[in-house]
């Protein structure tokens, strides 16, 4: 699409409002509309972010001092194992989901995912989850204090003797959040592979939907073994059997194989359509194609094929014969040869382009610096005796909540500023945009980078006491803590002010390319009354080629 096209696109949808498009109580109602079921997502993820940076920073107000003086040892516990649950389960995979939800259709030029009905009883889903885990504060035997993994024997004892405790809420949650995600799987796989519109061509998808197929792929082959997981636990915390309670001939390490084969992979599906989203936002604040757009889009299926064979590493210490340790360290450093060539390509594309710093390439830039120091960090934790050595310790928190925080929550910040205009109609404040930026990239890294001496020290994780000799890292990064807490605030309020009384938004602000982009914005109900012929690759960034061969209809359409 040239850019005279990109500008006509502009200048004819600009005066086009979809007025049902901003009725607020169609975002708390039962649709089947994947717009709709992409922002209730998004804004039910966004409910219990807050919820688990609440969790984190009492966490961290408990880890300011050397001495256990703030909270109960036993609700410190439950705090740690609820902030990584809901971070987890509550945040980032309905996030994800919820972006996911409202762009893959309008990418591929479909009007609605496949199976509509079984999207929204997904969604409807994760508040019950919510509620569950929320609950078990409330049970008299208190929320899990497990962790967030569950590992039994710990997660099995039950000193109540009560039927309902919160560890039994909290298995309960993860499996109907595993069936939840399943639902969501087959929905996003089918609707790629089967509702493409005419002439959208595998290699003329967008890379986000490339990576989003790879992280759906992995919910199908990897989410049956958690779930199975969760279930067997549940029988042996309720029903009396013993397939991990070692006290009755149970094997628990046979827990955790169950718990790594989807859990590890489950990183990337985290981890893929932050790639995706990385792979949509350099082009076009850098005015350049994508480099190496087909090698990209092929790295995302070789990351989900190799994730599947890598679960071990996080068992080096239980028990793993030498053999088997070699060959889980090898196949684990395999997976930075297809996200090292997704790197090169993101640089590429953004060496000597005309970069614009608006927030979203601010928050795109700052998440891929922070990706590529945990990706290091990751190699490192993946040979062996590096691995033993800081089992346990801060430096694995420190490297997961580069990748969680640093990347996956910075990444999604720069797409909910990319697409923002698209979703709602209206301009976000861009100054308010770039103080949420420098506040939450000093916070993160003030708040984890002392992670990684604290482990390298000595400093297990999951205490909340410690040697005055750890005191000086922990001051530093509970201070990163708040003031990343406190980064919050000018999101929130420019989300907020903006979608009620921002500036109008065009339909193509950034003067992007891709279908979604030709539509107005917010879209119409279902995207395209006519489906658009693709007829080209994309990020055809200064190139001449169309993208569709009937834009004037399209166009037409959407006044």
């Amino acid at each position: 699409m040239t850019d005279s096209q990109v500008k006509n696109t502009n200048i004819i949808t600009e005066s086009y409002q979809d007025l049902s498009a901003r009725d607020w109580r169609r975002y708390f109602s039962f649709s089947t509309d994947h717009k709709v079921i992409g922002i209730q997502y998004l804004v039910t993820a966004f409910i219990f972010f807050l919820v688990g940076g609440i969790f984190a920073m009492v966490i961290r107000g408990e880890l300011i001092t050397p001495e256990a003086d703030l909270i109960d040892r036993t609700f410190y516990n439950g705090m740690f194992t609820m902030h990584g649950t809901i971070m987890l389960f509550l945040w980032t995979f309905p996030s994800l989901v919820g972006l996911s939800n409202y762009l893959v259709p309008i990418m591929i030029g479909a009007k609605d995912m496949a199976f509509p009905r079984l999207n929204a009883a997904a969604f409807w889903m994760v508040p019950v989850v919510g509620v569950l885990m929320i609950a078990s504060f409330f049970v008299p035997s208190g929320s899990a204090q497990a962790g967030w993994w569950s590992y039994p024997p710990v997660s099995l004892q039950n000193p109540t003797g009560q039927l309902i405790t919160g560890q039994f809420l909290w298995i309960l949650a993860v499996a109907i959040s595993g069936v939840s995600s399943i639902m969501g799987a087959v929905n996003f796989v089918t609707t790629i592979v089967k509702m493409r519109a005419p002439g959208m061509t595998f290699f003329r998808m967008p890379a986000f939907v490339w990576t989003v197929l790879s992280a759906q792929i992995i919910q199908l082959f990897g989410l049956p073994a958690l779930t199975a997981g969760a279930v067997m636990l549940l029988f042996d915390l309720t029903v009396g059997t013993s397939f991990f309670d070692p006290s009755k001939g149970g094997n628990p390490i046979l827990f955790q194989h169950l718990f790594w084969f989807y859990s590890h992979p489950a990183v990337y599906v985290i981890i893929l359509p932050i790639f995706g989203i990385f792979s949509e936002i350099f082009p076009v604040y850098s005015r350049k194609p994508l480099f190496g757009y087909k090698v990209v889009a092929i790295s995302s299926l070789i990351i989900a094929g190799v994730s599947g064979l890598v679960w071990v590493h996080h068992m080096y210490a239980s028990g793993t014969p030498g053999w088997m340790r070699m060959i889980f360290m090898l196949s684990t450093m395999c997976v930075s040869v297809p996200t090292g060539i997704k790197v090169f390509a993101w640089v590429a594309t953004i060496w000597g382009g005309k970069l614009r710093l608006n927030t979203p390439m601010l928050f795109a830039l700052g998440a891929l610096i922070m990706f590529i120091f945990a990706g290091v960090t990751g190699i490192m934790l993946s040979a062996v005796p590096v691995d033993i050595h800081v089992n346990n310790t801060y430096f694995v928190v420190g490297h997961f909540h580069y990748v969680l925080y640093g990347t996956v929550t910075m990444g999604m910040y720069a797409a909910i500023y990319h697409w923002f205009p698209k979703m709602t109609g209206r301009m976000y404040y861009e100054s308010w945009g770039q103080v949420h930026f420098w506040l939450a990239f000093i916070g993160t890294n003030l708040n984890f980078l002392p992670m990684h001496p604290l482990g390298l020290q000595g400093m297990l994780r999951r205490v909340a006491s410690y040697d005055p000799e750890y005191t000086f890292w922990n001051v530093v990064a509970s201070l990163g803590a708040f003031l990343l807490g406190m980064s919050t605030l000018p999101f929130i309020v420019n989300m907020v002010s903006s979608w009620i009384q921002g500036p109008i938004a065009p339909s193509n602000p950034w003067r992007a390319i891709g279908l979604e982009w030709l539509v107005s914005s917010p879209p119409p109900i279902e995207n395209f009354e006519d489906l658009p012929v693709v007829i080209s690759e994309p990020y055809g960034y200064g190139k001449s080629d169309p993208l569709v061969s009937n834009l004037e209809g399209i166009i037409g359409h959407s006044e």
